[in-house]
């Protein structure tokens, strides 16, 4: 097996969403968060196999659903158990875009215990995402402490 320089190595992840308009889901993200389009492959179909948006330094991978290879959607699933989580410098602003493009709220926005102002959206194709930012430089410790003072408990 050949060595590699893990000081070079650097992990990331990117979501791969499937959604059951992937072309509206792109529209969606570029009115909603500002994402920028960089790959659109379709089939014959016309059904999106793979597409690429870029949101701030992130990449979002998605694609139309494929039910027969067992790709499915939120709204095939009845729902999702994922959440993804996005800091930005004004959640307000965030929030009131996405909604104006689509979004249902789900918590309104909150300064947390932890040190974000946050809440849950969830885009018309069925995913959830809490959109926040950081309000606060919170250490661990005193996370636990409020934590504690809010939840109950000692700490």
């Amino acid at each position: 097996m050949a060595e590699t320089n893990q000081q070079s190595f650097r992990i990331t992840l990117a979501p791969y969403l499937c959604v059951h308009d992937a072309a509206g889901a792109m529209e969606f993200y570029k009115k909603a968060f500002g994402a920028t389009e960089t790959m659109r492959l379709a089939g014959p179909d016309g059904r999106i196999g793979h597409a690429e948006i870029s949101i701030g330094d992130v990449v979002v991978m998605l694609a139309d659903e494929f039910p027969e290879i067992g790709v499915v959607s939120p709204r095939t699933l009845g729902g999702t158990p994922v959440t993804l989580t996005m800091d930005v410098q004004d959640a307000d602003a965030t929030v009131r875009r996405a909604i104006s493009a689509g979004a249902t709220e789900l918590r309104p926005l909150k300064d947390q215990f932890y040190g974000r102002r946050s809440g849950k959206i969830q885009d018309p194709f069925g995913h959830r995402w809490d959109i926040g930012m950081i309000i606060e430089d919170v250490s661990p410790d005193e996370i636990q402490r409020r934590a504690a003072a809010v939840f109950g408990g000692k700490k």
